[in-house]
């Protein structure tokens, strides 16, 4: 199925349900939100960003030792992991990175600029869903390092995370690694400013949901009559965002098929944002057949990174 049939069977799904309405995170990163996103990671309240790219510049040698490849599911522009390639080509091994988005557009740019940047290097990017299309993520003969960072993995809820990272386990074979980034537990002021910040972007970014379904589906949406909303759910140990509904609205939804309509005050939840305890992690982890070797995290630990793998080994702590 393409992306545009996948958006209309999720939309359908999600905006016909009783109670919460929903829709899927991963339809936030068309190429204008992936560059709202990239904007907010460079605000002062959005610490994940600018903490996992302290860890990644301080421990990445010891991450990539043996690595000849790297797997990047939800890669975006590469951003996240510029210091992995750079460690590994410094060790002269980086010999294939696959970028792994829903958006063939910054996959083909990804590819152009990591190109020129390592003359030889092979890019052999694959669109598609993480949860879903795996499978398509082409074989390998080197050892490989397969990563998923930014917190991606919280925007997932329990009984997607499990099967999900049974499916990267099925991807490991050997001495392959499996590099998790994650979003800690920390005070609820702290977590709810990074989806709240005072320019807006979040809330644009949150918007621009709605201006994919009325470009992809024919939608006609009013972006501008729903608000942002962003709050830490302690029960569920995640950050939900929310656009909630500036009056009773009316909408049609040709691609999908679908009318609906919304309350004054209606909310349609865009996004969760899971924060893991490091026990909490190792559990996930375990449970899927992965085993935690090695865990790093920013002096005030507010953002951890987990280096995975098959055999069993012991975990230290950094």
């Amino acid at each position: 199925m393409n992306i545009a049939g996948a958006l209309a069977v999720d939309v359908r799904e999600g905006l016909t349900r009783n109670d919460l309405k929903e829709l899927s995170p991963k339809y936030l990163y068309d190429a204008r939100g992936s560059d709202l996103f990239d904007q907010i990671t460079g605000l002062p309240e959005y610490y994940p960003t600018r903490c996992e790219r302290a860890i990644l510049n301080r421990h990445a040698p010891e991450i990539v030792t043996g690595m000849a490849e790297l797997v990047e599911l939800g890669s975006g522009m590469a951003s996240k992991t510029r210091a992995l390639l750079y460690a590994m080509a410094g060790n002269g091994v980086l010999r294939r990175y696959v970028p792994f988005d829903v958006d063939p557009w910054v996959i083909e740019r990804t590819a152009e600029e990591l190109t020129e940047l390592y003359p030889g290097l092979e890019v052999e990017g694959v669109v598609g869903d993480f949860t879903a299309d795996l499978s398509d993520i082409p074989a390998s003969g080197s050892p490989r390092l397969v990563a998923l960072l930014g917190g991606t993995i919280g925007n997932l809820g329990p009984g997607e995370r499990a099967p999900f990272l049974t499916s990267v386990r099925e991807l490991l074979a050997g001495d392959d690694r499996f590099l998790l980034g994650t979003d800690l537990v920390k005070d609820v002021a702290v977590l709810e400013a990074a989806y709240n910040d005072s320019a807006g972007l979040t809330a644009e970014f949150n918007r621009n949901m709605l201006r994919v379904l009325n470009r992809e589906l024919g939608a006609d949406f009013d972006p501008d009559a729903f608000d942002h909303v962003a709050f830490f759910d302690r029960d569920q140990s995640w950050i939900e965002m929310r656009l909630r509904a500036r009056g009773e609205q009316s909408v049609s939804i040709p691609g999908a098929d679908l009318e609906i309509e919304l309350a004054d005050g209606e909310d349609i939840r865009t996004e969760v944002s899971t924060k893991f305890t490091l026990e909490a992690l190792a559990r996930e982890l375990a449970g899927a057949g992965l085993e935690l070797k090695q865990f790093f995290t920013d002096p005030e630990g507010l953002f951890g990174v987990s280096l995975c793998g098959l055999r069993a080994a012991g975990c230290n702590l950094h």
